[in-house]
């Protein structure tokens, strides 16, 4: 078959070049096509050449220069050769010509060697963010599929990077392209997406001059129409042509709003760009309030509802707990009207059920666990439905993933860690069967991640240390790829992070302290780089100040105190901050206590017993003291254990006994103990005289691997 693009002394240009004074860019594109796609190539290069660039945006400045008038000429290589001696010398000089590249995508053109050869000739001389995508036909990246490879219509040279020689490397590439498909962006809106990309603006910018354009027009019409009344069979027309225009204009209007909730928010999550995520929720929502909701169509609504969403998630992200439930419910309702008006939707029911799962989640961070529990299990009950109205298709079958383990996180809570441990094994072995269909599906491993993570910690709570430890190391296993990357996903970073602080603190407790040490500091290590990429991420600030504070415990435990107080002040510092900000946060208030328990036993190894006691008796004010109703039923009676601790620590032998023997007597004596949890009653019982009481508890830790315990005395 005869290709439209031929380089085929590509290597014999270079001394060439090296003769001659670099060509001057005199287009604005290269087109590169397969000859199956000439028809849509020539409808391309004729649309792009008569764009009418808004006067508004002329001359301003962009990443790529200023803003032009015209997007002309673009280059179409067979359209424009001239009969040379050297077919490949020319291609490549119209290439450094170029400012950019366009490829058009479709499965013929995958198979292309001379497209996929052009590809990587122009990223060797030009940047790689140049080359722009058009999809005609087939699937991005089918390839990683198996069974559907035919379906691939980037090029190799689109899907992987090159190096500066232009060969093709093993780092994967991801290209923003525009979808002329149907069931894609559709002509129009792929051609404003194609022309934004050469213009260096906004895709909005492009779409608010379409909708200037169809205003004028209307009005145009509407005083024709005015003027011409007595034509009764003109202004029939005139209304049904406006109506359409109308529609034309809304859907063109969604598709954008489609786009900034879609294409552009996967772009900027990985990189934790929450100030630019808020303003294309803020105008997402901006351009659904200026219209009146009852008039809005089933998918309007539904985008309304994904615009709530996202705003929520970034209300919540910032500590703003309040905020992001009031953005939930409301999309909650749009949801639940959308079931209700198709109830055997498989869709309605998928997007009813994230706004289920977001309000049980900012019940879960504010600690009402019941409440929790019931709105996961709505979800599970909802992807249930999908599943069983579509047995085959896999993103039903997360979403029942997704429910299990929102469920077990609920016993995990509750204390019914064996249940949760089974609850997450089935979580896990679901997940891995997805990740076998699909093994390039980023979104698979990273649920596989999460569930190895939750399975551990319920074994862990349940005394399954060894288990737990091997998660933990699987976990880090599977995430180690992905992290050499050059430039990983900020969320793999915090799972990384919050995984090896657990299997520090594991690691710890089997005897293993200087591995455990050493995993504590490449957590905290991650974490101060997640602050540093986006310090108004609460989220992330948080996780980092509960890892600090963890890390400080072993340090201190270990017997570094001097590091312990550097971890302690860095932890406990941003843990103070995002208190002050939102003390409604269960997770933020816990860590805030737990550094007031640190700094006590802190200033009980300086010899500070004055200020240790003022610390633990603070520690203890703040739960309420006694008769307190606490989320953790174990809080009041460690308040108790930390008092005796330090007590015990300055010499204060009497008062210690004293009260431990108030902790014990608080201790619930019906509500499941975890290994941590035994270990410090075990010394408590010790310390009291009840030695033989002690050594059972004793005798069993060590039967499940525990060599040491994470409490605040390290012998009695």
């Amino acid at each position: 078959m005869a290709e439209l693009a031929h380089l085929p002394r590509i290597s014999r240009t270079a001394p060439s070049r090296a003769r001659r004074a670099p060509p001057h860019q005199r287009y604005m594109a290269f087109l590169s096509y397969s000859h199956d796609d000439e028809k849509e190539a020539a409808w391309l290069h004729e649309s792009l050449e008569e764009f009418r660039v808004p006067k508004r945006l002329v001359g301003q400045l962009t990443d790529t220069g200023p803003v032009p008038k015209r997007l002309s000429p673009i280059f179409r290589d067979r359209h424009e050769l001239a009969a040379a001696a050297d077919l490949g010398e020319e291609i490549e000089e119209a290439m450094a010509a170029s400012r950019f590249l366009i490829v058009l995508c479709s499965p013929t053109a995958s198979q292309s060697h001379w497209i996929n050869e052009e590809i990587k000739c122009f990223k060797r001389l030009h940047r790689e963010d140049r080359v722009l995508a058009v999809i005609l036909d087939g699937e991005p990246c089918a390839s990683d599929i198996r069974g559907r490879e035919h379906e691939e219509c980037f090029p190799p040279a689109l899907r992987f990077h090159c190096d500066r020689k232009g060969r093709l490397t093993t780092q994967r590439a991801e290209p923003l392209a525009a979808d002329l498909r149907d069931s894609g962006d559709g002509r129009h809106m792929g051609l404003l997406k194609t022309a934004a990309g050469l213009l260096g603006v906004g895709l909005d910018d492009l779409a608010q001059r379409e909708a200037h354009r169809r205003q004028r027009r209307m009005t145009i019409i509407t005083a024709a129409s005015v003027a011409g009344m007595l034509f009764t069979s003109g202004l029939a027309y005139t209304a049904i042509q406006a109506r359409d225009e109308a529609r034309d204009q809304r859907r063109e209007a969604d598709g954008l709003i489609g786009f900034m909730l879609g294409d552009l928010r996967t772009r900027l999550e990985p990189v934790g760009r929450l100030d630019v995520l808020d303003a294309v929720g803020a105008k997402a929502l901006a351009y659904y309030e200026n219209q009146n909701k009852s008039d809005l169509s089933d998918d309007a609504l539904a985008q309304r509802s994904k615009a709530l969403t996202l705003m929520g998630e970034i209300a919540a992200s910032r500590g703003d707990l309040d905020g992001a439930l009031r953005r939930y419910r409301e999309a909650l309702a749009g949801t639940a009207e959308a079931l209700r008006r198709f109830p055997d939707d498989p869709q309605k029911m998928f997007d009813h059920a994230q706004s289920v799962y977001w309000v049980g989640s900012i019940a879960m961070a504010k600690g009402a666990t019941d409440e929790a529990g019931v709105r996961f299990r709505e979800y599970r009950r909802l992807a249930q439905r999908m599943v069983a109205a579509d047995p085959n298709n896999p993103k039903w079958q997360l979403e029942l993933v997704y429910a299990s383990s929102n469920l077990g996180i609920v016993e995990q809570e509750q204390r019914r860690y064996r249940e949760a441990a089974e609850t997450f094994q089935a979580s896990v072995a679901a997940t891995e069967r997805l990740v076998a269909r699909e093994p390039a599906n980023m979104e698979y491993h990273k649920l596989l991640s999460e569930a190895l993570a939750y399975l551990s910690d319920a074994q862990g709570s349940a005394g399954q240390l060894l288990p737990a430890i091997a998660q933990r190391q699987r976990q880090l296993q599977h995430l180690a790829p992905y992290l050499a990357r050059e430039h990983s996903d900020a969320d793999l970073r915090q799972k990384a992070m919050i995984a090896n602080m657990a299997l520090s603190r594991l690691l710890f407790e089997r005897g293993e302290t200087k591995q455990s040490l050493t995993m504590a500091a490449a957590a905290t290590d991650l974490g101060r780089e997640l602050v540093a990429l986006d310090p108004n991420n609460a989220d992330w600030m948080g996780r980092t100040a509960n890892t600090e504070v963890n890390r400080a415990t072993l340090l201190l435990r270990a017997g570094h105190t001097a590091e312990g107080a550097a971890s302690i002040a860095r932890g406990c510092g941003l843990a103070d901050r995002l208190v002050a900000r939102n003390p409604d946060m269960a997770s933020w208030r816990s860590t805030a206590s737990q550094c007031l328990a640190l700094r006590a036993e802190l200033a009980a190894a300086n010899s500070d017993g004055e200020q240790a006691r003022a610390l633990a008796r603070q520690q203890f004010g703040s739960l309420g003291g006694v008769g307190t109703t606490a989320k953790d039923p174990f809080e009041l009676a460690l308040a108790h254990k930390l008092l005796g601790d330090i007590a015990w620590r300055t010499g204060d032998r009497a008062g210690a006994i004293a009260d431990w023997k108030a902790s014990l007597a608080a201790w619930p004596a019906k509500v499941p103990e975890t290994p941590r949890l035994m270990a410090q009653r075990a010394e408590m019982l010790r310390g009291t005289g009840a030695r033989e009481e002690a050594r059972k508890i004793t005798s069993k830790l060590e039967s499940l691997g525990y060599r040491r315990s994470i409490s605040n005395v390290a012998k009695i």
